[in-house]
């Protein structure tokens, strides 16, 4: 079997961003889409009365590709998990997260500050797979209900509201190995 050059290798590796964030991209529009201004949540396996939210709200998906590509690694998940909001951008003040599960495994939203030189991603991991919570401001992690929970299921939604001055945020998924497999996205507040 032939191994591929450095530049395949990297041409290869670019193509597979490419794919997974186009993957993304249409999995933010599909929530999109399904999320009516009537307050139904994600119609897929479970339907969630979504209240009026105040603020701005920000659209997040979470996903999985499912199967053997997440599957446990050295007790870690594996590649493949992405969380892609549909704005990178908000205004500082009172803003609302509709978090939609299209993924097969329970997923949740953290949010947290970034400092000016710290990079998306980079978060140390703790020995349980997870990454430090302190200085969280909120999170969606209920099934169909707004605030923290045991994790928002499969084709379900979960909420959150918090006031939000300006700077950088990350968004996260905090099960264990879920930021590690890619679960994390930027919010500048301006």
């Amino acid at each position: 079997m032939k191994t591929l050059s450095r530049r395949g290798q990297v041409i290869l590796g670019i193509a597979s961003v490419i794919l997974l964030t186009a993957l993304s991209l249409v999995a933010v529009g599909v929530v999109r889409s399904v999320v009516s201004p009537w307050g139904t949540g994600f119609l897929s396996r479970t339907r969630c009365a979504v209240p009026d939210l105040p603020g701005p709200v920000v659209s997040v998906s979470l996903t999985n590709m499912g199967g053997p590509m997440t599957g446990q690694r050295n007790g870690m998940l594996g590649g493949a998990m992405r969380m892609t909001a549909d704005r990178s951008t908000v205004a500082h003040g009172t803003v609302s997260f509709l978090v939609a599960n299209a993924g097969t495994k329970s997923h949740e939203l953290v949010i947290v500050p970034l400092s000016a030189d710290q990079i998306p991603g980079t978060r140390p991991i703790g020995g349980d797979a997870r990454i430090d919570e302190a200085g969280s401001l909120g999170e969606a992690s209920n099934t169909c209900a707004e605030g923290a929970g045991q994790g928002i299921l499969p084709g379900a939604s979960g909420w959150v509201t918090v006031t939000l001055p300006p700077g950088r945020y990350e968004l996260v998924c905090n099960l264990p190995g879920h930021y590690a497999a890619g679960m994390y996205t930027q919010l500048m507040v301006t």
